[in-house]
This record gives C-alpha cells, sequence and structure tokens, in this order.
C-alpha cells in the first residue's frame, strides 16, 4: 500500500493509453456509421492510433502482475485480517477471475478492432457490395465491443478500488469521459500533423470545427453522468456511497476542482458561449489540452481517492510519476509516427 500513489500514475498512464487505441477505431466506425463524409479524411488517422494497443496491453501485464501495488484492496486481503477481508470481498473480486477477464477482454477487443483496420483498408481496394457488408456489419460491432469492454475496465480499475462502492452509472460516465479525452487527443493530433509540413494534404479548418462539436457535445454527457451518480448519493443521503466521492473533494480537492474546471468549465464556456471559437484552430487546440489534462488527473483521483489520504500524494511531485510517464510518452511518440509512415500518412 505504501506505493499505491505512484502506482496509482502508472495505472492511470495505462488507461489514457488504452482508450486513445480504443477511440481511434471507435470514431472511424461511428463516422461510417453515420454516413459523415469527413471520415474519409481522418479514418486513416485515427486508425493509426492502434499502435498503441500493444504499448497498452504491455502496461495491463505489469500492473496485474503486481496486484497487491496496483488494487488496493488485494493489498489488504493479503496483510493484517486477511481472512476477514477475504469473507467481506465479493466473486468479483476474486483475482484469478479479474486476470482472465481482463486478458480475454482484451484480446478479444484487439481482434475485432483490427479485422475493422483490415476490412475497412480493403474496402478501398475491393468496391463490391460484400466488401462494403462485411465491413459494415464489424463496424456495428465496434460501439457495443467499446461499451462492452470499457464498462469492465471501469468496473475493475476504479469503481470497485473501493469494495462495497458502487454506481448503476459508472461505466458509461467511465467511457464517455475517456472518448472526451480521445477527441482531445485527436484534435491536437491533427493540428501538429497539419502544422508540421509532413502531410502530403493539409485538412479543411472545417475538420477542427466538427471535432470541436463533438468535444463540446461529450463535455455535457460527462458532466450529466458525473451529477447524476452524485445527485443521487447526495440526495438520498447514502452514507456509504458519498463518502467516497467526499474523500476525493477534501483530500485531493485541488485536484479534483482542476479537472473539473479543465473539463467542464474552459471547454463549455468556449465552446457554447461564444460559437465562433469552434473555427478556431489555434484555440481548439488550447481547450483540448486542458480537456486532456483534466481526464488524466480525473483518472488519478478516482483511482487514489479509493484510500485514505497517507497512502497516496499529488501525482507528478515524485520521481517514478515523472519518469514513467515521460518514458511513456517517448514511446508512444515514436510508435504513432512509425505506424503513420508505415501507412503512407506522412512523408517519410
Amino acid at each position: 500500500m505504501e506505493n499505491f500513489g505512484s502506482w496509482s500514475v502508472l495505472t492511470t498512464d495505462f488507461l489514457i493509453i488504452l482508450y486513445l487505441a480504443l477511440g481511434g477505431v471507435t470514431l472511424a466506425s461511428i463516422l461510417h456509421l453515420v454516413n459523415g463524409d469527413w471520415r474519409f479524411k481522418v479514418r486513416y488517422f485515427s486508425c493509426s492510433l492502434a499502435v498503441l494497443f500493444p504499448v497498452a496491453f504491455v502496461l495491463l501485464c505489469i500492473l496485474l502482475a503486481k496486484g497487491d501495488s496496483t488494487f488496493q484492496w488485494l493489498a489488504q486481503s493479503h496483510g493484517h485480517g486477511a481472512a476477514e477481508a477475504e469473507h467481506h470481498l465479493n466473486a468479483w473480486h476474486n483475482y484469478s477471475f479479474l486476470v482472465a477477464r481482463q486478458i480475454i477482454g482484451f484480446l478479444i477487443v484487439v481482434g475485432l478492432y483490427g479485422l475493422f483496420i483490415k476490412l475497412q483498408h480493403a474496402t478501398s481496394v475491393d468496391k463490391s457490395p460484400l466488401a462494403a457488408r462485411k465491413f459494415r456489419n464489424i463496424a456495428l460491432l465496434i460501439p457495443f465491443a467499446y461499451v462492452l469492454y470499457g464498462t469492465m475496465v471501469a468496473w475493475d480499475f476504479e469503481m470497485t478500488m473501493m469494495p462495497g462502492w458502487h454506481s448503476p452509472s459508472y461505466g458509461v460516465y467511465h467511457f464517455v469521459s475517456n472518448f472526451g479525452a480521445f477527441l482531445s487527443f485527436f484534435v491536437i493530433f491533427l493540428f501538429v500533423l497539419n502544422r508540421s509540413g509532413k502531410l502530403k494534404q493539409q485538412f479543411d479548418v472545417k475538420i477542427f470545427n466538427y471535432l470541436a462539436q463533438l468535444m463540446l457535445g461529450f463535455t455535457i454527457l460527462w458532466t450529466y453522468f458525473f451529477f447524476t451518480q452524485y445527485l443521487i448519493m447526495w440526495y438520498g443521503r447514502l452514507p456509504e456511497e458519498i463518502t467516497r466521492f467526499g474523500n476525493m473533494m477534501t483530500g485531493l480537492a485541488p485536484i479534483w476542482w482542476t479537472f473539473f474546471t479543465l473539463k467542464f468549465l474552459i471547454p463549455f464556456l468556449t465552446f457554447a458561449v461564444y460559437t465562433p471559437n469552434r473555427h478556431n484552430p489555434p484555440l481548439i487546440v488550447a481547450v483540448a489540452s486542458c480537456v486532456l489534462v483534466g481526464t488524466w488527473l480525473e483518472r488519478y483521483t478516482w483511482i487514489s481517492g479509493s484510500v485514505e489520504p497517507e497512502f497516496y500524494h499529488l501525482p507528478m511531485t515524485a520521481g517514478f510519476d515523472v519518469v514513467v510517464t515521460a518514458g511513456l510518452i517517448a514511446v508512444c511518440f515514436f510508435a504513432i509516427r512509425w505506424s503513420l509512415r508505415r501507412y503512407g500518412l506522412i512523408n517519410a
């Protein structure tokens, strides 16, 4: 338990990287299903982020191998009063079952997402109705896989970090938040590529407007689901459930109010109050940066806030936090650059 704060940083990094990989293919599938014309401009760039799946898998294996450091309830069950702790843990907290479902779920999702990418490429070569139908059928499965897998990840790595605490809407709150973070990263990603001079053809400014509208939509959704679970617990005076919110809003108050400001106030006031801002790419990128940082802080708050304050610290105040996060950023940077070059999306 002593290293739970720093290990929470690693868990947070894992979740962000995982959802960047998931979000890329999910966006491409949604745009295909709604027949968005601008999907042809961005779908290969979004799917190039699937290269982060191996990075996420390595992190997943590390987190599962060091279960006592990753899951505070497991450390408690192996420590003092283990028999009593294990007695109160439900079947969902069976660690062998947790490891199995996480690895199997990850492999199934990666296989399905890989098939989507393969068929997407095939339809650019084969224009037959059969190829289009196969691609559409797989595209239909992607949102369902995202929701089901995202719910399982949300429960294992965040919601049930505090045994006995649950929220019926936590799964949707979690993956809506992370898809909003993906959209924010994607805006920054496209903007940097557009300014790099390495693209064969620059993006139309309308692309950033479309993404800004999506960011605003997911900002409103995230806020709704956040207050949905909070107000039910607060208004119903449910002491066991509201205690977790209280711990995070007091022990982690600076981080709590920071991520709320970054994820709601800034994007809402920027995009909803003055709509011409949604046509200003540099400003959209600035807001996207706020949402991305806010989501990282949000994930850390939910994970580390599941224990007493003596077991965690403010993020990036320890050498482990900085070195690991910086190293993962470098790995992801080179992996994405390799993916873009491999598929001929940028000039060498």
